[in-house]
C-alpha cells in the first residue's frame, strides 16, 4: 500500500488515499461521485479528487431553492458534469481537460429540469416536468441541436451504448422513434410498451414490466417490427428488483439493483432470465454518491 497524488488541473484539487497501484495498461477513471462537504470523485485507483467549483445546491433565486443540482457521471468514466458555483452554468469537464460550459442548462431550473448525458460524454439531453423535453445538446461541437419535428412533446429513454442513436417516446400518441446524433429520424416503431434502453443494434429495445420500483420483469421489443418478447422474469435475488435496465457494447442485457450494501450488477440471459452477477459497488458512507452511467435520480443515490 502506498500513497499516490492525482494529477489535476488548476480547478481540481487531489487529495491522495492508500490503495493498489493500477496497472499500467489500465485507464484511471471515475469509479463514482460522492457528496461530503463538497462533491468529490472517487477514482479507479482509489484516489480522490474534490470539485469545489461544483454547487450541491440549488441557489436561493432558483425555482426549488435547496434542492439537490445534479452531478453526473459518463457511463464510460471519462467525463463529469456538474453546475458551477460562480454562475449556476452546467459544465463538463475530463479529470485532466478544460471545462467546457453549456449556456442552456442552469441551476435556477433544478427540480423542473434534469440532464442525462451519454456513456461518452458527448451528448447532453435535459427532460422537464411539462411533460417533454428541455434542450439538445451536442457538446463536442457546442450547439444546442431544435426539437425533434418542431416540438418538445417527446419523452426521453436513453442513448445506445455507442452513443449514436437517441431513444424517444412521443407524449402524445406513444410512438417510439430512434434518432442520430443530428436529430434525424432513423427508425419509427409503434408499440403499447415503454422501453428505456436501446441495443447498438438500434432495433432492440427493453422495457420494463410491472409496478416500479418492485419489479423483476422486462419484454424486449423489436423497433422494426413493432414485436414483443414475452415476459422475462429476471432471476435476482430476494429483496432485490430492477433499478436500472440497459444493454451492454456487445448487445448483453444489463441490469443494476440496490442491495443492502449498495449496487449489484447483473448480465441477464434474455431466454432464461437468468442473472449472472458481475460485480459489486460497495456504498460509501457519504449522504449521497453517483455512480458512471446514473441519471440525475436513481435509488441508490441518497442514504436512507
Amino acid at each position: 500500500m502506498r500513497l499516490r497524488t492525482v494529477l489535476a488541473t488548476v480547478l481540481l484539487t487531489a487529495v491522495p488515499l492508500s490503495g493498489q497501484p493500477a496497472a499500467a495498461a489500465t485507464p484511471v477513471t471515475i469509479a463514482y461521485a460522492q457528496r461530503t462537504q463538497t462533491w468529490e470523485l472517487v477514482l479507479t485507483n482509489g484516489d480522490v479528487v474534490k470539485v469545489p467549483e461544483a454547487l450541491a445546491v440549488a441557489p436561493r433565486d432558483a425555482v426549488n431553492a435547496g434542492a439537490r443540482t445534479a452531478f453526473l457521471v459518463s457511463g464510460d468514466g471519462r467525463h463529469f458534469f456538474y453546475f458551477r458555483k460562480s454562475d449556476g452554468r452546467f459544465a463538463e469537464r475530463t479529470l485532466h481537460g478544460k471545462e467546457r460550459v453549456i449556456r442552456s442548462i442552469e441551476a435556477y431550473t433544478t427540480g423542473e429540469e434534469w440532464p442525462s448525458v451519454s456513456d461518452d460524454g458527448s451528448f447532453v439531453v435535459t427532460g422537464t416536468s411539462a411533460p417533454g423535453l428541455g434542450v439538445l445538446v451536442d457538446v463536442r461541437k457546442g450547439k444546442t441541436l431544435p426539437q425533434p419535428g418542431g416540438t418538445d412533446e417527446w419523452s426521453f429513454s436513453g442513448f445506445s451504448p455507442d452513443s449514436k442513436r437517441l431513444l424517444m417516446q412521443g407524449v402524445l400518441g406513444g410512438r417510439v422513434t430512434v434518432f442520430d446524433r443530428g436529430l434525424r429520424t432513423r427508425l419509427r416503431s409503434k408499440t403499447r410498451l415503454s422501453p428505456v434502453a436501446l441495443a447498438n443494434d438500434y432495433v432492440t429495445a427493453a422495457a420494463p414490466v410491472g409496478s416500479w420500483p418492485k419489479s423483476r420483469k422486462l419484454r424486449l421489443v423489436n423497433l422494426r417490427t413493432g414485436k414483443a418478447s414475452g415476459t422475462i422474469t429476471v432471476r435476482l435475488p430476494r429483496g432485490q428488483y430492477v433499478d436500472d435496465l440497459d444493454f451492454d457494447k456487445a448487445g448483453r442485457l444489463i441490469v443494476r439493483s440496490k442491495t443492502k450494501t449498495g449496487v449489484a450488477i447483473y448480465r441477464v440471459s434474455k431466454t432464461t432470465g437468468k442473472a449472472t452477477l458481475l460485480r459489486t459497488i460497495t456504498r460509501p458512507d457519504v449522504k449521497v454518491w453517483v455512480l458512471p452511467g446514473d441519471d440525475e435520480y436513481e435509488p441508490w443515490t441518497e442514504k436512507q
